[in-house]
Protein backbone atom coordinates (compact mmCIF):
# COMPACT_ATOMS: atom_id res chain seq x y z
CA UNK A 1 0.00 0.00 0.00
CA UNK A 2 1.36 3.43 -0.96
CA UNK A 3 1.56 5.92 1.90
CA UNK A 4 3.10 8.64 -0.30
CA UNK A 5 1.85 9.37 -3.82
CA UNK A 6 3.57 12.05 -5.91
CA UNK A 7 2.37 12.85 -9.43
CA UNK A 8 3.99 15.54 -11.55
CA UNK A 9 5.33 17.52 -8.59
CA UNK A 10 6.81 20.84 -9.70
CA UNK A 11 8.47 23.60 -7.67
CA UNK A 12 9.86 26.80 -9.20
CA UNK A 13 12.16 29.47 -7.84
CA UNK A 14 12.45 32.72 -9.78
CA UNK A 15 10.75 31.07 -12.73
CA UNK A 16 13.11 28.09 -12.86
CA UNK A 17 11.86 24.58 -12.07
CA UNK A 18 14.06 23.14 -9.34
CA UNK A 19 11.65 20.19 -9.10
CA UNK A 20 10.38 19.32 -12.56
CA UNK A 21 7.29 17.08 -12.81
CA UNK A 22 8.55 14.19 -10.71
CA UNK A 23 6.37 11.19 -9.86
CA UNK A 24 6.88 8.28 -7.46
CA UNK A 25 5.20 6.26 -4.72
CA UNK A 26 6.47 5.08 -1.37
CA UNK A 27 5.11 1.87 0.14
CA UNK A 28 4.24 1.30 3.77
CA UNK A 29 7.24 0.22 5.84
CA UNK A 30 9.75 1.18 3.14
CA UNK A 31 12.99 3.10 3.52
CA UNK A 32 12.85 5.24 0.39
CA UNK A 33 15.92 7.26 -0.58
CA UNK A 34 16.36 10.46 -2.53
CA UNK A 35 19.89 10.76 -3.88
CA UNK A 36 21.44 13.42 -6.03
CA UNK A 37 24.03 16.20 -6.27
CA UNK A 38 23.61 19.55 -4.55
CA UNK A 39 20.93 21.55 -6.33
CA UNK A 40 19.20 18.49 -7.76
CA UNK A 41 15.95 19.35 -5.97
CA UNK A 42 15.95 16.75 -3.18
CA UNK A 43 15.20 19.04 -0.26
CA UNK A 44 12.75 21.20 -2.22
CA UNK A 45 10.79 18.10 -3.23
CA UNK A 46 10.66 16.73 0.31
CA UNK A 47 9.60 20.08 1.76
CA UNK A 48 6.70 20.19 -0.70
CA UNK A 49 5.72 16.65 0.30
CA UNK A 50 5.90 17.57 3.99
CA UNK A 51 3.80 20.68 3.39
CA UNK A 52 6.57 23.08 4.39
CA UNK A 53 6.63 24.64 0.92
CA UNK A 54 3.83 25.30 -1.56
CA UNK A 55 4.13 23.34 -4.78
CA UNK A 56 3.66 24.99 -8.17
CA UNK A 57 2.21 21.96 -9.91
CA UNK A 58 1.26 18.32 -9.58
CA UNK A 59 -0.49 16.29 -6.91
CA UNK A 60 0.80 15.01 -3.57
CA UNK A 61 -0.87 12.70 -1.07
CA UNK A 62 0.71 11.56 2.18
CA UNK A 63 -1.37 9.07 4.17
CA UNK A 64 -4.23 10.08 1.89
CA UNK A 65 -3.92 13.77 2.82
CA UNK A 66 -2.94 16.78 0.69
CA UNK A 67 -0.10 18.51 2.58
CA UNK A 68 -1.21 21.95 1.37
CA UNK A 69 -4.90 21.84 2.18
CA UNK A 70 -4.78 19.33 5.04
CA UNK A 71 -1.43 20.24 6.52
CA UNK A 72 -2.63 20.46 10.12
CA UNK A 73 -3.99 16.92 10.06
CA UNK A 74 -0.89 15.64 8.28
CA UNK A 75 1.56 17.18 10.73
CA UNK A 76 -0.05 15.17 13.51
CA UNK A 77 0.90 11.97 11.68
CA UNK A 78 4.42 12.60 10.33
CA UNK A 79 7.83 13.32 11.82
CA UNK A 80 10.37 15.64 10.24
CA UNK A 81 14.11 16.06 10.75
CA UNK A 82 15.22 19.06 8.73
CA UNK A 83 18.55 19.44 6.94
CA UNK A 84 19.42 22.50 9.06
CA UNK A 85 18.03 21.33 12.40
CA UNK A 86 19.11 23.38 15.40
CA UNK A 87 18.03 24.04 18.98
CA UNK A 88 19.02 26.68 21.50
CA UNK A 89 22.33 25.74 23.10
CA UNK A 90 20.97 26.07 26.66
CA UNK A 91 17.85 23.99 26.05
CA UNK A 92 18.10 20.71 27.94
CA UNK A 93 17.41 17.37 26.26
CA UNK A 94 14.39 16.58 28.45
CA UNK A 95 13.01 20.10 27.94
CA UNK A 96 13.22 19.76 24.16
CA UNK A 97 11.40 16.41 24.17
CA UNK A 98 8.76 17.62 26.61
CA UNK A 99 8.16 20.72 24.48
CA UNK A 100 7.82 18.78 21.23
CA UNK A 101 5.55 16.21 22.87
CA UNK A 102 3.18 19.03 23.82
CA UNK A 103 2.55 19.70 20.10
CA UNK A 104 0.76 16.37 19.59
CA UNK A 105 -2.54 14.98 20.89
CA UNK A 106 -1.16 11.46 21.52
CA UNK A 107 2.61 11.76 21.86
CA UNK A 108 5.01 8.97 22.63
CA UNK A 109 6.47 8.78 26.12
CA UNK A 110 9.55 10.94 25.68
CA UNK A 111 11.21 9.24 28.65
CA UNK A 112 11.00 5.97 26.74
CA UNK A 113 12.56 7.68 23.73
CA UNK A 114 15.46 8.81 25.91
CA UNK A 115 16.16 5.17 26.74
CA UNK A 116 15.61 3.89 23.18
CA UNK A 117 18.05 6.35 21.66
CA UNK A 118 20.75 6.15 24.33
CA UNK A 119 20.10 9.60 25.78
CA UNK A 120 18.93 8.69 29.30
CA UNK A 121 22.25 9.81 30.73
CA UNK A 122 21.99 13.12 28.90
CA UNK A 123 18.48 14.07 30.03
CA UNK A 124 19.70 17.13 31.89
CA UNK A 125 22.43 18.07 29.43
CA UNK A 126 22.21 21.27 27.41
CA UNK A 127 21.93 20.86 23.65
CA UNK A 128 25.12 22.85 23.11
CA UNK A 129 27.10 20.36 25.19
CA UNK A 130 26.06 17.29 23.17
CA UNK A 131 28.35 15.57 20.71
CA UNK A 132 27.41 15.46 17.03
CA UNK A 133 26.15 11.89 17.34
CA UNK A 134 24.12 12.72 20.45
CA UNK A 135 22.51 15.67 18.67
CA UNK A 136 21.50 13.41 15.78
CA UNK A 137 19.98 10.93 18.23
CA UNK A 138 18.02 13.76 19.80
CA UNK A 139 16.76 14.93 16.40
CA UNK A 140 15.54 11.40 15.64
CA UNK A 141 13.79 11.27 19.01
CA UNK A 142 12.14 14.65 18.34
CA UNK A 143 10.97 13.42 14.93
CA UNK A 144 9.43 10.36 16.61
CA UNK A 145 7.88 11.96 19.69
CA UNK A 146 4.55 12.44 17.92
CA UNK A 147 4.21 8.71 17.14
CA UNK A 148 4.46 9.34 13.37
CA UNK A 149 3.46 6.91 10.65
CA UNK A 150 5.97 8.46 8.23
CA UNK A 151 9.26 10.15 9.11
CA UNK A 152 11.37 12.36 6.83
CA UNK A 153 15.13 12.46 7.50
CA UNK A 154 17.15 15.03 5.51
CA UNK A 155 20.96 14.58 5.43
CA UNK A 156 20.78 13.01 8.88
CA UNK A 157 24.41 11.90 9.09
CA UNK A 158 26.08 14.88 7.43
CA UNK A 159 29.09 15.98 9.47
CA UNK A 160 29.39 12.74 11.44
CA UNK A 161 32.39 10.43 11.39
CA UNK A 162 32.01 6.93 9.99
CA UNK A 163 31.46 5.30 13.38
CA UNK A 164 28.70 7.74 14.33
CA UNK A 165 27.13 7.38 10.88
CA UNK A 166 26.98 3.59 11.19
CA UNK A 167 25.44 3.86 14.66
CA UNK A 168 22.82 6.23 13.22
CA UNK A 169 22.05 3.72 10.45
CA UNK A 170 21.18 1.18 13.13
CA UNK A 171 18.76 3.70 14.63
CA UNK A 172 17.08 4.25 11.27
CA UNK A 173 16.59 0.50 10.87
CA UNK A 174 14.98 0.43 14.31
CA UNK A 175 12.61 3.19 13.21
CA UNK A 176 11.57 1.16 10.16
CA UNK A 177 11.30 -2.04 12.20
CA UNK A 178 8.84 -0.28 14.51
CA UNK A 179 6.48 0.09 11.54
CA UNK A 180 7.34 3.62 10.47
CA UNK A 181 7.88 4.47 6.80
CA UNK A 182 11.14 6.39 6.26
CA UNK A 183 12.01 8.90 3.53
CA UNK A 184 15.77 9.44 3.61
CA UNK A 185 17.45 12.32 1.78
CA UNK A 186 21.18 11.69 1.45
CA UNK A 187 24.27 12.34 -0.61
CA UNK A 188 26.17 9.38 0.88
CA UNK A 189 26.27 6.45 -1.51
CA UNK A 190 27.15 3.88 1.15
CA UNK A 191 24.27 5.08 3.31
CA UNK A 192 21.73 4.69 0.52
CA UNK A 193 23.11 1.28 -0.44
CA UNK A 194 23.06 0.09 3.16
CA UNK A 195 19.60 1.33 4.15
CA UNK A 196 17.26 1.94 1.25
CA UNK A 197 14.77 -0.52 -0.24
CA UNK A 198 14.42 1.77 -3.25
CA UNK A 199 16.05 5.02 -4.28
CA UNK A 200 15.21 7.81 -6.72
CA UNK A 201 18.21 9.56 -8.25
CA UNK A 202 17.48 13.20 -9.05
CA UNK A 203 19.29 15.19 -11.70
CA UNK A 204 18.46 18.84 -12.38
CA UNK A 205 15.06 18.51 -10.76
CA UNK A 206 14.02 15.34 -12.56
CA UNK A 207 14.15 11.66 -11.67
CA UNK A 208 16.99 10.11 -13.65
CA UNK A 209 16.24 6.60 -12.34
CA UNK A 210 14.25 4.84 -9.64
CA UNK A 211 14.92 1.29 -8.44
CA UNK A 212 16.53 -0.69 -5.66
CA UNK A 213 20.24 0.04 -5.21
CA UNK A 214 21.07 -3.30 -6.84
CA UNK A 215 18.56 -2.60 -9.63
CA UNK A 216 20.20 0.72 -10.42
CA UNK A 217 23.56 -1.01 -10.77
CA UNK A 218 22.06 -3.63 -13.10
CA UNK A 219 20.15 -1.00 -15.07
CA UNK A 220 23.30 0.61 -16.43
CA UNK A 221 25.60 -2.42 -16.24
CA UNK A 222 27.80 -0.76 -13.66
CA UNK A 223 30.18 -2.40 -11.20
CA UNK A 224 28.89 -0.45 -8.19
CA UNK A 225 26.28 2.05 -7.12
CA UNK A 226 28.92 4.77 -7.30
CA UNK A 227 29.54 3.97 -10.96
CA UNK A 228 25.81 3.78 -11.66
CA UNK A 229 25.34 7.19 -10.09
CA UNK A 230 28.10 8.71 -12.21
CA UNK A 231 26.58 7.18 -15.35
CA UNK A 232 23.10 8.47 -14.54
CA UNK A 233 24.04 11.98 -13.37
CA UNK A 234 27.45 12.69 -14.87
CA UNK A 235 28.56 13.70 -11.38
CA UNK A 236 30.47 12.25 -8.45
CA UNK A 237 29.33 12.70 -4.87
Amino acid sequence: MAVIEVEGLTKRYKGQAVVDRISFRVGQGEIFGLLGPNGAGKTAAVECIEGLRQRDGGQVRVLGLDPETQGHKLRQRIGVQLQESQLQDKLKVREALDLYASFYPRPADWRDLLNRWGLAGKSGAAFGNLSGGQKQRLFIALALVGNPEVVFLDELTSGLDLGARRATWDLIRQVRDSGVTVVLVSHFMDEVEELCDRVAILKQGRIAALDSPAGLVDMVGARSLDNAYITLTGRTL
